[in-house]
């Protein structure tokens, strides 16, 4: 049976209790299989596995580190927890640094140039080439002794009598407008579990179950990793980590699941549905559906739970955004800009349902798409004229339509309204909304042109780099639909 996830959750870092004797250790193993198997010898226990930690200096190094297949996580694990939370910075290295972060690899591993401290050499039995099934060797029994030997044996679950489980479970999320407000999966994102310096993670399919592929026999602590299988991640936490984690709490080695809704913790909320808006926009853009390209691969978003206000600046793809403006557009959340470089931020404060969220992601990955197609050039101007427009007018965002390259914001803004209009409209099948009329550029004019038989794909492909004003666009869109020459006519004539 299951235990159930979101009681008591906590954003706040972590605060460590006691240091634990790490059953995991290799003389700690080798105790354990003495006690069991008297006549055998402890030299069949080899280290397979370094607990150790990094000190990245930048993010440079911090990303050389995840290169190299690391699962990296910024606390001990070796300590009690007194108190979940999302982060962990240890004291003894300043806020402004990159913290220590800890990671299980091989025993022959060959570390780079990154300072490391290896903490204890590790038997992880699933990791030895030497254990066989048919060894004779009760490999359960001796892991639980391990655990027994080190004074962690409550950790060990009851319900399994000695066996080992994978976890499983499903975490789901609800929509109160969408699928009759029955839950439904969070796609792709990954659920980490460990228990000590054992490790094993999965991601959720796209109805949300999971399952582990390593097994546990004491109680396991789950936690949801932002970083999704489509590549992209959401939001940090404190500085180093590109993608958000979410404490589940610590439960049955069985399986956990999940259910969140609007009244679940708020980030959580959030996260979640920012999640599946991002997931379900890349798996619409192939050419089966909306025939578009999809955002460029590891795409990083920002949840701003503090602001209403939301951007594509898309700075760790490479666009050059005037930091002095773009900490004013963005105000208290400058730090951001120094540590994670977003692609996307989503502010949520005004957004109380996930229908909110989902629409609004939409827009920005519209504009990801977008930015794919003219690529960098276009979009330093198009992101610096929105950014100094809302800095230099008193926060009319989008100017006045009169500026230099007010152009590229035209046909953006129309693109990015016109699309979360549509995705709203299939998703939710009610009154379209009127997202971005109220403007003095027209999304309406894409809105005509499907109506009238011109698809996404035609729509889209008219955005190149080179169109840079309304009348550009009328003639690209009338080359690529000749045949649809007057309706591209009456809609532009329609909106002007």
């Amino acid at each position: 049976m299951s235990g159930r996830g979101d009681g008591g959750l906590s954003h706040d870092m972590i605060v460590l209790g006691e240091r634990l004797e790490n059953p995991y250790k290799t003389d700690n193993v080798r105790e354990a299989y003495e006690a069991l198997y008297p006549t055998k010898s402890r030299d069949d226990i080899t280290t397979t596995d370094l607990y150790v930690r990094f000190l990245p200096k930048n993010e440079d190094e911090y990303e050389t580190l995840l290169s190299l297949g690391m699962e990296l996580i910024d606390h001990p694990v070796d300590y009690a927890i007194v108190k979940e939370g999302d982060y962990y910075h240890d004291p003894s290295v300043s806020e402004e640094e990159y913290t220590w972060q800890y990671a299980i690899v091989a025993e022959d591993f060959d570390f780079p140039d990154i300072k490391y401290e290896i903490i204890d050499e590790c038997f992880i039995a699933e990791n030895s080439p030497s254990v066989k099934s048919d060894d004779g060797i009760d490999w359960e029994a001796v892991e639980q002794k391990a655990y027994s030997i080190t004074g962690n044996e409550d950790m060990l679950s009851p319900a399994l009598k000695g066996k080992k489980s994978n976890p499983s479970g499903r975490v789901t999320i609800v929509d109160d407008k969408a699928n009759g407000g029955k839950p439904f999966g969070i796609a792709g994102v990954r659920v980490m579990c460990n228990t000590f310096v054992k490790f094993s993670s999965a991601y959720t399919d796209r109805d949300g179950y999971y399952k582990i592929p390593k097994s546990y026999s004491s109680k396991v602590r789950y936690r949801l990793v932002f970083k999704n299988e489509k590549n992209f991640g959401i939001g940090m936490n404190l500085i180093i980590v590109p993608a958000s984690m979410s404490a589940m709490g610590t439960a049955s080695p069985e399986g956990m699941d999940l259910t969140i809704t609007k009244d679940s913790d708020r980030k959580l909320f959030c996260r979640s549905a920012v999640n599946n808006a991002v997931y379900d926009y890349y798996s619409r853009c192939g050419e089966e559906d909306m025939d578009i390209l999809a955002p460029p691969s590891d795409l990083r978003l920002w949840i701003l739970n503090g602001s209403s206000s939301s951007s594509c600046p898309m700075i760790h793809h490479g666009a050059v955004v005037d930091r002095d403006y773009y900490k004013q557009y963005l105000a208290i959340f400058a730090k951001i800009l120094q540590f994670f470089s977003p692609d996307i931020t989503v502010g949520t404060s005004d957004d109380d349902d996930y229908q909110a969220i989902y629409d609004k992601t939409c827009h920005e990955l519209a504009h990801a798409s977008h930015f794919r197609q003219v690529g960098l050039d276009y979009w330093n101007k198009y992101i610096g004229h929105i950014v100094k427009s809302y800095v230099m007018n008193g926060g009319l965002v989008y100017g006045n339509g009169d500026e230099d390259n007010a152009g590229l914001c035209e046909i953006g803004e129309m693109w990015a309204y016109y699309l979360e209009t549509m995705m709203h409209m299939d998703r939710y099948g009610d009154n379209i909304p009127t997202y971005g009329t109220g403007y003095w550029f027209y999304p309406q004019i894409f809105r005509y042109l499907e109506e009238r038989g011109i698809s996404r794909n035609e729509i889209f492909s008219s955005l190149q780099e080179d169109i840079n004003n309304r009348s550009l666009l009328k003639a690209q869109l009338k080359s690529i639909c000749p045949s649809k020459s007057k309706i591209i006519e009456d809609a532009f004539n329609r909106y002007k």
